[in-house]
């Protein structure tokens, strides 16, 4: 059973990564880096800062800081505990592929979809108290991930798996900042 999932795994990333064109690398590069999403987290804190001040806006800043490093260190976990190679150095489909960026690290699961999946899931429980659209912000997660995909460095079920993963933490985040909420912000 499990070694159908992983062959259908393989075909499908076969399948997503071969719809990749020259043309287009230097932009899945560039969406792969955290560091230029930047205007874009900047936006969200200074929207969310709007609605809710300064101080409420530190501590979700330090809820995310942690949600970050926790979620982080779970992936560096498993990828270490699974060690499953990489699609761009897998040797049953890395001279088929497109490898667009090497890397010598495991693959099961995605750093990127988990990190970028919890804070999203953490961001959008709180930004869709106060914005219509804010489930838009889920565009981030899903861009990002595929990045990954396209530039042969992860298998879909390495993104899916994180982004199940990355789900569960932003929502146990949420509910633990609920949960202390009154602590940190006794009523007046």
């Amino acid at each position: 059973m499990l070694e159908k999932v992983l062959s259908l795994d393989k075909e499908l990333f076969v399948f997503l990564n071969g719809l990749g064109s020259e043309n287009y690398d230097f932009l899945w590069l560039m969406i792969t880096k955290q560091y230029n999403w930047t205007p874009l987290f900047l936006l969200v804190f200074y929207l969310l800062q709007k609605k809710i001040g300064w101080k409420q806006l530190g501590i979700l800043l330090l809820f995310i800081a942690g949600l970050i490093l926790l979620s982080d260190q779970i992936a560096n976990l498993f990828k270490n505990t699974v060690q499953r190679l990489r699609p761009c150095n897998d040797p049953e489909i890395k001279d088929i592929i497109r490898i667009v960026k090497d890397s010598k690290t495991f693959s099961f699961f995605s750093g990127h979809a988990i990190n970028s999946m919890a804070t999203t899931v953490f961001v959008f429980l709180f930004f869709r108290k106060h914005y219509r659209y804010a489930f838009l912000l889920f565009l981030f997660p899903v861009i990002f991930a595929y990045s990954r995909i396209y530039l042969g460095l992860h298998f879909p079920l390495d993104i899916i798996t994180g982004y199940a993963f990355g789900v569960i933490f932003g929502l146990l985040f949420y509910k633990l900042h609920q949960f202390l909420k009154p602590n940190y912000f006794p009523e007046v």
